[in-house]
């Protein structure tokens, strides 16, 4: 018997040591890939989309958000708002670039979620669970509770934007979102 406690010890410290060889890789590396804050603005009416704002610090590698999920949702799209030609025009993004120990912002007048039918508890509860999904680690999934805001003013206001544009095919915003 005293042979298999033995090696059972000696299995025990070997996975310990493992581990902690594991933890010792990211000791000195600097901040980790990590989203620090967000919140989602409801649509003026519930047919409108609500509008997810967002930051996420860079990791010790440049990496890519591919998508950004929620089971509690509809739909999610990352999109981001150019002007061309003196018109906004709102646009999928299929992508956006994370920089090494930098940041990527999601804002107002930039880039920004467009996320469709927020189930009503998430709602109740003032929050969404949300998946963010990188380029790193086999698409690393970073879960994060977005806080949800009621609608600031109207559709014409600064926080809900007018995206029933774009759910009918065209690529402009409403006239009221284009103004600053």
């Amino acid at each position: 018997m005293k042979p298999f406690a033995s090696s059972l010890f000696g299995a025990a410290l070997a996975a310990a040591a493992l581990s902690l060889t594991g933890c010792g890789e990211n000791l000195g590396a600097g901040q980790q890939l990590n989203v620090v804050s967000g919140h989602i603005v409801m649509g003026a009416t519930p047919d409108r989309p609500a509008v997810g704002y967002f930051r996420v610090e860079g990791g010790p590698r440049d990496v890519e958000l591919v998508a950004v999920t929620s089971d509690l949702a509809q739909r999610v799209e990352m999109h981001e708002s150019v002007r061309e030609n003196g018109v906004v025009a709102m646009k999928p993004l299929a992508r956006a670039a994370v920089p090494a120990k930098g940041e990527l912002v999601f804002k107002q007048g930039g880039k920004h979620l467009m996320i469709w039918h927020i189930n009503g508890a998430a709602v109740r509860a003032g929050k969404l669970p949300m998946a963010f999904v990188f380029t790193n680690n086999n698409n690393e999934r970073i879960l994060f509770d977005m806080v949800i805001k009621p609608a600031e003013g109207g559709a014409a206001g600064h926080g809900a934007m007018d995206h029933g544009a774009m759910e009918k095919g065209a690529e402009t915003a409403a006239p009221g979102a284009a103004k600053k």
